[in-house]
């Protein structure tokens, strides 16, 4: 069975493929729908060939590094065989993109078994951490677990009050930071309240950093100092929030971040909104950290856990009907 037959298989046994179908409908059509119009001036993995591909790669919002990457694999994969069709170049190219995905192992999230499980949210201002923490409550509380929100973004306003309504909704405890205050204050707080109250989940909701200022990453560490004189092993886990739409510019973000903290993984927002959905393999080929989570719609429900069939099945659904 080819590459996309297998994609195919496994993809139509997901519960969740109404929600990758719908939330990766732009970005099939600026990768699947572009790859599948090439099939008609197809004459082999050619120079002409690779130079289109690189070009829908970039739009994708791949890059250019990783973009040569797939290409020079894929000349090399095809270079093996006398002749090659168009339906193997597109089975060879998914694969390529899978393996690149894969080549550094995914660390799996990090859950603290004898108390209560510390995660920061960090990123810059739109990039949707509050209305992703509140996402993230509601997976949460379906689990099972109990949960409580640490408003820690004291800087911009509204944010305090937007997530303590957050919590009103669902029922989670909000502790808040003062308004201009000490965001590691608020961390400290939330971390006595939630071994207090036997909390499983303290989601923290910290300020929107510009990555220019030094001073603000420099705040970050101290937010892992103090969580990690609360509560043994804290912070747990360290999840960029970037948003899609922003493409290599929430790459140049992750970078940053990745240089100023310890991060662990990515959480992905409004990926329904980008035609760039090629970012998924640019972040994990260039920082080498998972994508836990992506946005794929407004709705609690929306934020999916990451699955990287679904992801290609998705994006190249125009190349189904080859």
């Amino acid at each position: 069975m080819s590459f996309l037959g297998k994609l195919k298989d496994i993809f139509s046994k997901k519960e969740d493929k109404a929600v990758y179908l719908s939330g990766f409908q732009k970005a099939k059509q600026t990768f699947g729908d572009q790859l599948n119009e090439m099939q008609y001036e197809f004459k082999g993995v050619d120079d002409d060939f690779l130079e289109q591909l690189t070009i829908i790669l970039l739009e994708s919002d791949v890059g250019i590094e990783t973009a040569d990457l797939i290409c020079d694999r894929l000349k090399a994969k095809c270079d093996e065989y006398p002749s090659i069709t168009f339906h193997w170049a597109m089975n060879f190219l998914l694969e390529i993109m899978k393996e690149v995905y894969e080549e550094t192992e995914d660390t799996p999230i990090v859950y603290n078994e004898s108390g209560t499980t510390v995660i920061l949210l960090e990123g810059v201002n739109g990039s949707g951490k509050t209305t992703t923490a509140a996402k993230l409550a509601r997976m949460y509380q379906k689990q099972g677990k109990s949960v409580a929100f640490v408003a820690a973004d004291t800087f911009r306003a509204g944010a305090i009050d937007q997530l303590a309504e957050w919590g009103e909704r669902l029922g989670v405890p909000c502790i808040k930071g003062r308004e201009n205050g000490d965001p590691s204050a608020a961390i400290v707080d939330g971390c006595r309240y939630a071994k207090e109250n036997n909390i499983d989940i303290l989601l923290c909701d910290t300020a929107g950093r510009l990555q220019n200022k030094a001073n603000l990453m420099n705040e970050l560490s101290k937010m892992n100092r103090v969580s990690a004189r609360e509560i043994e092993g804290a912070p747990h886990n360290t999840w960029l929030v970037l948003d899609a739409t922003t493409g290599q510019n929430g790459l140049s973000q992750a970078e940053v971040f990745a240089d100023s903290t310890k991060l662990s993984g990515i959480i992905l927002t409004k990926m329904d909104g980008t035609a760039k959905g090629g970012i998924v393999i640019a972040i994990k080929h260039k920082l080498h950290l998972p994508v836990y989570f992506i946005g794929l719609g407004e709705h609690p429900e929306d934020l999916r856990p990451f699955d990287l069939d679904s992801y290609l099945y998705s994006i190249s659904q125009g190349l189904n009907n080859e």
